[in-house]
């Protein structure tokens, strides 16, 4: 369903906020309409649109100061939850107070909003959010050039890379979607992550995951991926690319070339994909082309070696051959191409401040996300065009992009956003409706020997252990509402001691059915070990056992045995509602492995293979 665009808010009225942005446009000859997306229809009419785009962003960029080029190449993180509000990080950081003063001194392409976790505590709920989204455009407006921003955040979906909490309605992430092989039902989960994302004035989303994940032990992308099958992770990327557009939200494809095939993480090392050139035509590439096909705006790149595309062997981000060669050149890309965090150990671990920015320029990359030490950035920037390093026909070349992509999606003359209108529409009961069905159809039922599950309605007490306090706490408290059953709570941590360990199984000896909740199991040598001890501990109580993974679908790997297995896929709480419905019949668990799962001590071995899936 096409959803009502958010209406403008700040100034009091449209017609003040139309001629805001016209004033915006016309300083550089244009009108706030042709400023706006397209609405040509037909492959004519779409062609005669791009051309219109293309020459008021020429003439647009013809009236630029090279240092206000230089501002719409960077996305900046601001600090606090208004535009006027003072925070000290902001201070130290640029040397100004407020949120809107960091937009004014650098007038950047875009700012990225972040959640408390990792500090800048942009996101309360949706009025204060799209309340900093406008004054954010109210500082770019009236700065500089004069242009809009693109307001970004990493809103993927699940409960791995998510920034906006409740209100938001929580979807599924990307492997649990998968699970569930509906094509609606990805179109859909994007939709509405996009159009409560656009109600808020957040107009780039850094989403979907494209990576093909056929690596278990991959520490950063694991559910983040649609699977390990390139086709299944190619239709359901473009699927997603198309349901973030009818949200009216841009999209973005990452991480290119392909992130899927490694065990380091990027945030704090720098991979490298061994793959061959035939591999990457085969498994990594084919998800980046349907998004491609499927009128993808964005494509951010991945701080990751890949020796067989530029045998210099520098990230992708930072390589001529990987991003102009490859992707702008042979895969045609003509939308905006982005950095991932410039300041993740797999970019900084070899390119300091000052060269960072200036290399993925250099590379082909037209925006710079989160460069640390923005006035060393800037300054790098600066002194590589005025000494002709970067020729400034390819600075202007991104800054092109970067206001065409602006133009396409109507920031000129929708720049502001309806507060109360996003306080409203920011998880309706429609979209929380949809989500819990879309979330019921992901539960997978891997293994279920002597049909353990479901549970009869006969009186028992069961206990609920494992991994994460609230996880174990909410489920087990929706177990205890069921008629004839009581639940005891028990949480051991991600790492269970000795001492946890038998504590649960002394427990679950006392109770006819033990819940164990695991959490990446397989993937972390001490931490995986400590869970398998917990579960095969479980198992020598008598208790009836059922073990529910609620990220990655190998955690099975270590304890083959379990008489019960259900993947989830996430730990959010619709997914734990889920687990409830599926423990006890409500629900009849439809989800098929999106990966095949190998035996842990032989790779080669098979212990379920994708598509995999039970039912009752």
């Amino acid at each position: 369903m096409q959803q009502t665009p958010p209406q403008p808010h700040h100034p009091t009225s449209r017609r003040q906020v139309l001629a805001g942005a016209a004033g915006a446009a016309a300083a550089f000859g244009l009108t706030a309409a042709s400023a706006g997306p397209a609405q040509a229809a037909g492959p004519a009419g779409a062609a005669e649109e791009a051309a219109r785009i293309r020459r008021n962003a020429r003439t647009m960029l013809g009236r630029m100061s090279l240092k206000e080029k230089i501002g719409q190449l960077f996305v900046l993180e601001v600090y606090g939850t208004r535009a006027d509000s003072s925070h000290a990080k902001n201070k130290e950081l640029y040397g100004v107070s407020t949120p809107a003063e960091v937009v004014s001194k650098y007038r950047p392409g875009g700012v990225i909003y972040f959640d408390a976790r990792r500090g800048p505590d942009n996101l309360k709920d949706a009025r204060q959010v799209a309340k900093l989204s406008n004054g954010l455009q109210r500082a770019a407006l009236r700065s500089g050039a004069r242009i809009p921003l693109l307001v970004s955040i990493d809103q993927e979906g699940g409960s791995v890379v998510f920034r906006m909490l409740e209100p938001a309605t929580q979807l599924p992430g990307n492997m649990a979607l998968a699970a569930g092989r509906s094509r609606t039902d990805v179109r859909r989960s994007a939709e509405i992550i996009g159009s409560e994302l656009a109600a808020m004035g957040i107009n780039q989303n850094y989403a979907p995951v494209a990576d093909v994940n056929i690596n278990p032990n991959n520490p950063i992308i694991g559910v983040r991926s649609f699977g390990s099958d390139p086709e299944l992770c190619s239709t359901f990327v473009a699927d997603s690319v198309r349901g973030y557009h009818r949200g009216e939200v841009a999209s973005a494809a990452k991480h290119f070339p392909g992130h899927g095939d490694t065990d380091v993480d990027s945030h704090t090392g720098l991979p490298v994909i061994k793959h061959t050139r035939e591999e990457l035509d085969s498994i990594d590439l084919p998800p980046f082309r349907a998004a491609i096909a499927r009128g993808v705006d964005t494509i951010m790149t991945a701080h990751i070696v890949v020796p067989s595309l530029d045998s210099s062997e520098v990230p992708a981000t930072m390589s001529k051959p990987i991003v102009t060669g490859l992707l702008r050149e042979e895969l045609g890309f003509d939308g905006l191409i982005v950095t991932d965090a410039l300041d993740m150990g797999g970019a900084t671990e070899d390119f300091p401040p000052d060269v960072a920015p200036v290399r993925a320029l250099q590379a082909g990359c037209d925006q710079l996300v989160l460069a640390p030490k923005t006035d060393t950035a800037h300054a790098a920037v600066l002194a590589a065009v005025e000494s002709g390093d970067v020729t400034e026909s390819r600075l202007d070349a991104s800054v092109l992009r970067i206001l065409e992509h602006k133009m396409r999606n109507g920031l000129f003359p929708r720049p502001y956003v309806d507060e109360a209108r996003a306080e409203r529409f920011v998880g309706n009961r429609r979209h929380a409706a949809d989500a819990a069905r879309i979330t019921d159809r992901t539960v997978t039922l891997v293994r279920n020997e002597g049909k353990v599950l479901p549970l009869s309605g006969a009186e028992r007490s069961v206990l609920v252990t494992g991994w994460g306090a609230d996880q174990v706490a909410a489920l087990a408290k929706a177990v205890g509402k069921r008629s004839g059953q009581s639940a005891t709570p028990l949480e051991t941590g991600p790492t269970p001691t000795e001492a946890k360990i038998e504590e649960a199984a002394s427990a679950a000896r006392d109770h006819d059915v033990t819940v164990v909740v695991t959490n990446a199991a397989a993937s972390a040598k001490d931490k995986g070990a400590a869970q398998a001890s917990l579960v095969k501990a479980l198992m020598k109580s008598g208790s009836q056992v059922v073990a529910v993974a609620v990220r990655n679908a190998y955690d099975i790997q270590r304890f083959p045995d379990v008489p019960a297995y259900l993947a989830t896929f996430s730990y959010g709480d619709l997914s734990l509602a889920s687990v409830d419905d599926a423990l006890y019949g409500d629900l009849n668990p439809s989800g098929r492995l999106p990966v095949s799962i190998p035996a842990l001590d032989d790779p080669e071995k098979s212990l379920y293979d994708f598509g995999d899936g039970l039912s009752y």
